[in-house]
């Protein structure tokens, strides 16, 4: 018996250690040294408890029916310390005594749950697109990380003065805005690989991408048989992960719309910077002093009325010109001016989600109104290159919003047939003939 409790004592260490770390492909191969150690102890243990209990059986044929509190066919599990409550149940009941009986089967758990990891580590191993690919996961930040950054970044002071400076924070400004729909196309591929994926290494492919360099661990099979993984030091099921992508589809969401509004103070910036400095461009501008030449009085006279009339001519042509371009210059900036008014108060309308259908609708109504003005604006007006760079921001929005207003459309379907469904059974059911136990 002193034997067995000295080899008990060791439990915790070994349960700790059949745990499966996904990531570089080489630390998958040096954990299934470890985790035959660890078997391999446990069978020991379960020799020294079929002895033990032959021992007390040779003694007393009903020792082995004991309770969890006899002396005898009974031992302490040394506690672990705290143990997070998703993997209470691979531990069992620390500081508590446990039959030699309820021991032996905790065990059997615990060897089985080894060779489930060692099968997982060699289908991984055997698979080089699946090595190369969680390789490269570990390259990247997790999602929750990924998305704390682009947000640290919408801190972001506006330099209202500087021309240059605002121009540069606009471009930085549009670079976030990629990356954060770059991360919600990830979220997404992430959200639909683990729920609809039957293959477990699928699955495990869409853990590996949404936790990235943070990595994570196979760590037990709960009750219902669902897989709980460790990251960080956080223990999670897969339900909880799915979860957690709908959490950041939603700050995503409000992270697009923030940057947005950023966006549309430093263009109403720039716009005001461009405008201070074409009034002083008006101001400077300089006298040209025309040096006088003496002319003939005859010859002058004949080129005074010569140039009355070429700028008749000309000078009536040029107004036409000037009236055109003022009035395509006009109607260009006002189209410019509507787009941006359009834009912002479809990005303040989807602030602070969850909206109803209706909301999200209203702001993809807005942003396609604002895109139809943009690409209307013709090129060669001053405005043009300002509403090229407006409308691929509004592209990238109107695509986002239409996306949403897909997904709140399904739901709403969805929610309806369900009530649908309901009232068809809750009718049968009161029509029905038939017995209790046939309905």
């Amino acid at each position: 018996m002193a034997n067995l409790e000295i080899l008990v004592s060791e439990l915790p260490t070994l349960i700790q250690s059949l745990k499966l770390t996904i990531g570089d492909s080489n630390q998958i191969i040096e954990q299934i040294i470890p985790i035959n150690n660890a078997q391999e102890k446990l069978r020991n243990i379960k020799k020294l408890i079929a002895q033990e209990l032959r021992f007390e059986n040779g003694k007393n044929s009903a020792i082995a029916t004991l309770p969890r509190i006899g002396t005898v066919a009974s031992l302490f599990i040394p506690s672990v310390g705290l143990v997070d409550p998703a993997i209470a149940e691979k531990f069992g009941n620390s500081e508590t005594k446990i039959s030699l009986i309820d021991l032996q089967s905790k065990i059997d758990s615990w060897i089985e749950w080894g060779y489930f990891l060692q099968a997982i580590a060699a289908d991984i191993l055997s698979d080089l697109q699946l090595v190369n690919q969680l390789n490269s996961d570990i390259s990247h930040l997790s999602i929750s990380n990924e998305l704390q950054r682009l947000n640290e970044n919408l801190k972001i002071n506006l330099n209202f003065g500087k021309f240059n400076i605002l121009t540069h924070q606009i471009q930085k400004i549009s670079d976030y805005q990629k990356q954060l729909l770059q991360l919600q196309q990830k979220l997404n591929h992430i959200f639909n690989t683990i729920k609809n994926s039957r293959s477990l290494l699928n699955i495990l492919l869409g853990v590996s991408a949404f936790y990235g360099k943070s990595g994570f661990a196979l760590e037990w099979l709960d009750d219902d048989h669902e897989l709980i993984i460790s990251s960080e030091g956080k223990f999670k099921e897969l339900t909880d992960i799915l979860n957690d992508c709908d959490f950041f589809q939603e700050q995503i969401a409000t992270s697009i719309v923030q940057y947005d509004t950023l966006n549309q103070q430093a263009e109403q910036a720039l716009n005001k910077i461009e405008q201070e400095s074409s009034e002083e461009a008006i101001n400077d501008q300089e006298v040209e002093i025309v040096p006088k030449f003496s002319t003939p009085k005859i010859v002058r006279s004949a080129l005074i009325i010569a140039l009355s009339l070429l700028l008749l001519t000309f000078g009536g042509w040029k107004i036409r010109e000037q009236s055109l371009s003022l009035t395509q210059e006009r109607s260009a900036y006002a189209k410019f001016k509507s787009a941006q008014k359009l834009g912002m108060e479809a990005a303040s309308l989807v602030q602070n989600p969850p909206h109803p259908l209706q909301i999200w609708q209203e702001a993809e109504t807005k942003w396609h109104q604002a895109i139809i003005l943009l690409d209307s604006i013709p090129n060669e007006t001053s405005v043009s290159e300002r509403a090229k760079k407006k409308l691929a921001y509004y592209r990238i929005n109107y695509k986002s919003i239409s996306q949403r207003v897909l997904i709140e459309k399904k739901a709403l379907a969805n929610l309806e047939s369900a009530h649908k469904l309901a009232i068809e059974a809750n009718l049968f059911v009161q029509n029905s003939p038939h017995s209790l136990l046939v309905r």
